[in-house]
């Protein structure tokens, strides 16, 4: 089939989330009282994925996975809390981050080799639709096309059917389609069993180094397009 689209992953593909998040903590622990560690940050990631997890299987709202992440991280770093607080606690640390989040310098290159190949853009992400979209438009990206999250689709990723729900609203069909993004079950396998094409971005290096579509910068993609 001739590719027609390219459907992009947006946290840690287009935009450094992880980046985001690491200067996040390091302005927002120390207005609590916390101090910043790797030890700290790596239980708020753990903490953070479970609850994200249980959002992507709908079994919470998005409001509601945020207040489960600080009622299992404050205690453990020492902050008592009002469950009345909880929503502005979280909003310190999501102005920190949403301040920070920055675009890769290589993802206006990869849009734009996108573009001059003719081919359509489009964004699926398991973020909430209104903070996604406002890192895209943070980003310069607010036209970068259709944008696809759970709260729209009903589903997230790695559920195939993310993928093919989003093809399907787009218009294209799947084996049309190029999926790229950086984690390999999400975006990559997750896709290839709904139809699509898939890349693996690992900018880290950290494989699957059997993965024969692997590419270490989005400047790698136009070989693909």
């Amino acid at each position: 089939m001739i590719l027609r689209g390219v459907l992009f992953d947006l946290d840690g593909t287009l935009g450094d989330h992880d980046g985001s998040v690491s200067a996040a903590l390091r302005t927002w622990l120390p207005s609590l009282g916390v101090a910043y560690s790797p030890e700290t940050h790596a239980l708020w990631d753990e903490i953070a994925e479970r609850h994200l997890a249980a959002w992507r299987r709908r079994e919470i709202d998005f409001r509601e996975q945020r207040r489960r992440r600080l009622r299992d991280f404050l205690p453990i770093v020492g902050i008592s809390y009002a469950e009345t607080e909880l929503d502005l606690v979280f909003d310190g640390f999501l102005r920190a981050y949403q301040s920070a989040y920055r675009a890769y310098d290589d993802a206006f290159d990869a849009l734009a080799a996108v573009s001059a190949a003719g081919l359509a853009v489009a964004v699926l992400t398991n973020g909430s639709s209104e903070q996604q979209r406002a890192k895209l438009a943070a980003m310069g990206m607010a036209g970068i096309g259709l944008v696809y999250t759970p709260e729209e689709l009903g589903v997230a990723k790695p559920n195939p059917a993310s993928f093919r729900q989003a093809c399907a609203r787009w218009g294209i069909a799947p084996g049309e389609v190029l999926s790229v993004g950086d984690r390999h079950e999400f975006d990559v396998l997750a896709a290839r069993t709904a139809g699509l094409r898939a890349v693996h971005l690992d900018r880290q290096g950290s494989g699957p180094y059997d993965e024969p579509h692997r590419i270490r910068s989005l400047r790698d993609l136009a070989g693909y397009l």
